[in-house]
């Protein structure tokens, strides 16, 4: 009777460590592919920002200080090798492209341009896209880090040498892409003036 209770539990034992191994490779398997889905709209936007310097250099060639930051948070943004660091610098980048659209505020043709508009156009699609792929990654990080912080399973991600991921972390108010309102000044001065208490 013995031999069997103990044939039972080592069956019991050993169908759980395979049962968390399977999860524990499903879930890292699935955490590569939603960070590459995120790696590849984040290099979209990369390709994206030299041409948006150039719309906007085009027609304020003086704002050089913004045009370099732009640029500069690009170029570190793409050497970042962590996914902490990319966060940190996709936030900068983020920033930096905020102001660049601040400039283009300043300039109606340029704003008004087809070229710009369609720019602009990609990279909400862009932004769109890589929060819809961060967030799927994040989920995925979470349920896995839970698998290897939790008793049991713990003692079977150390064994088997999976440790935690880090989370792509952004603040959602800096990543949404700048909304520029490509209105003409006459129609948006119009329309303010059509609104109540208006002065």
């Amino acid at each position: 009777m013995f031999w069997w209770i103990l044939g039972g539990v080592i069956a019991l034992t050993l169908f759980y460590v395979a049962w968390t191994y399977n999860r524990l490779v499903g879930l890292s398997k699935r955490a590569d592919g939603a960070w590459s889905d995120i790696d590849v709209q984040l290099k979209r936007r990369w390709d994206l920002v030299p041409a948006l310097v150039e719309a906007v250099k085009g027609y304020a060639r003086h704002e050089s200080s913004t045009l370099e930051s732009v640029v500069d948070s690009r170029t570190r943004a793409t050497q970042a090798a962590s996914v902490p660091q990319r966060g940190d610098t996709e936030r900068n980048l983020s920033s930096a492209v905020g102001r660049l659209f601040a400039v283009a505020e300043a300039y109606p043709d340029l704003k008004a341009s087809r070229s710009f508009q369609e720019l602009q156009s990609s990279l909400v699609e862009i932004e769109d896209n890589v929060q819809y792929a961060r967030r799927y990654y994040n989920a995925v990080i979470r349920d896995l880090n839970t698998l290897v912080q939790g008793f049991p399973s713990n003692l079977v991600a150390s064994a088997m040498g999976f440790g935690e991921r880090p989370y792509f972390q952004l603040d959602d108010a800096e990543r949404a892409a700048p909304k520029v309102d490509f209105a003409p000044p006459a129609a948006a001065s119009a329309a303010a003036e059509s609104k109540p208490g208006t002065p």
